[in-house]
């Protein structure tokens, strides 16, 4: 069984949910002419006028647990400029959770940035990490009584992930395969957007005054990959200065890697790169949060695609929940702290096989804590359908529906079946 005071939960990115984030770095690339987004996030679902709705949705389904960013671009939407109107309305969605028994775990940045960060260099320059540092000595001033888990830094490798298989993409095109499944997040891989490259820079000098912007998912280069390590470790220095009981963390996307004959080497370069090499920035922290998907079948030359046959998902994905229990123990055996299962997710228009995930995923996640295993908390990917990046809205991850038209919620049987672990 789960263990009483285990979290159960949803999460979310302000971006993917609030709507109208107008002073973020993906809004002004959402609205290029030659964007590499499906279609504008808009209102998207309206979170951040109906975030009570949602909240008790939540708390009536049994959920007791909520990961939901803050803004860094409407906190501070020009340099040194910090917005209190939205630092109120922060508070207000932390103290509905609080009003709802639903605890809440804050994401200080899930992938959006302030335009003018990147205008300044972005996740490439040294200077952010101090920018960042203060960010978020300033929300956990403002809010830091209202919650006490904190990531800092959503899926922190991303930049490394998005670099690498940029690489494999070229690779992978030559063999007529996709390569979009290899990477948990939203993103397009396909001609048009190789062959709009000389016009999107032209458009990006044009909004951010350098033709390659350096936002968090850009392809990473080694040094920005360490960078925004230390920017990670400077914001919970400056967090914990203020509220030294502070539970800090960051999060990370691992796959399930997995070698198959003569594959072995190229697994353990893949994990070294995915997660290990991380240690030394990431051992002292109070939790690490756990982000997976599906597996990653390694070859002697690299990764191998989906096996035939197999299910996938919208994304792309393989259809394998068994991955989450098994990256949780691979994770203990390098990092012994206390983990939380911050993203774990399927994308499917058939909610019984949404059911099915979340069923084989916690039957992982009983396992290890029958193990001995810290696993902490379990947040499914995602509250509701919402923004899938640069795929737009047709992904549907959510326990709730959402109605495009109407922003009317439409609870799927996957929100109670959640729900019912904790009861």
């Amino acid at each position: 069984m789960i263990p009483k005071g285990f979290l159960i939960g949803a999460a979310t990115a302000a971006h993917q949910v609030e709507g109208n984030n107008i002073h973020s770095d993906y809004w002004a690339q959402e609205h290029m002419e030659f964007t590499s987004f499906n279609e504008p996030s808009g209102e998207a679902c309206d979170h951040y006028n109906r975030y009570e709705e949602d909240i008790r949705l939540m708390a009536a389904a049994g959920l007791n647990a909520y990961r939901f960013s803050i803004e860094w671009a409407r906190i501070e939407p020009q340099p040194g400029v910090f917005d209190e109107n939205e630092i109120a309305h922060y508070r207000k969605v932390l103290e509905c959770c609080r009003a709802n028994g639903v605890e809440p775990i804050v994401t200080m940045h899930h992938f959006t940035s302030p335009k003018w960060l990147i205008e300044q260099g972005g996740w490439e320059a040294e200077a952010t990490v101090e920018k960042f540092a203060n960010y978020c000595r300033y929300v956990v001033e403002q809010l830091g009584d209202l919650f006490t888990y904190v990531c800092t830094i959503n899926e922190a490798n991303m930049g490394i992930q998005i670099a690498a298989i940029s690489r494999r993409y070229m690779q992978m095109m030559m063999k007529n395969q996709s390569a979009e499944g290899k990477v948990q997040v939203g993103i397009n891989l396909e001609n048009p957007m190789m062959e709009r490259m000389k016009k999107q820079a032209a458009e990006n000098m044009k909004l951010f005054g350098t033709p390659q912007p350096q936002v968090f998912v850009s392809g990473r280069t080694p040094e920005g990959d360490l960078l925004v390590m230390r920017a990670h470790q400077a914001a919970k220095a400056a967090m914990k200065a203020f509220k030294p009981e502070l539970r800090v963390g960051i999060t990370l996307s691992l796959h399930d890697i997995q070698a198959q004959p003569g594959g072995e080497d190229a697994a353990a370069k893949e994990w070294n790169e995915e997660f290990l090499h991380y240690l030394p920035y990431i051992k002292d922290d109070d939790f690490f949060g756990v982000q997976n998907y599906t597996r990653t079948l390694m070859g002697p030359e690299g990764s191998l695609p989906v096996p035939d046959g197999a299910e996938t998902t919208q994304m792309g994905y393989e259809f394998y929940p068994q991955a989450l229990g098994h990256v949780l123990r691979t994770v203990h055996k390098s990092l012994p702290i206390p983990l939380i299962v911050t993203e774990n997710g399927v994308a499917v228009s058939d909610d019984s096989r949404r059911v099915a995930f979340i069923e084989e995923a916690l039957r992982g996640v009983q396992g290890c804590l029958d193990e001995g295993i810290p696993v902490k908390g379990y947040l499914y990917w995602s509250l509701m359908d919402n923004f899938e990046w640069q795929k737009g809205f047709s992904m549907t991850f959510g326990l709730i529906a959402v109605d495009r038209a109407t922003q009317q919620r439409s609870p799927k049987p996957s929100l109670a079946y959640l729900g019912s672990y904790t009861k």
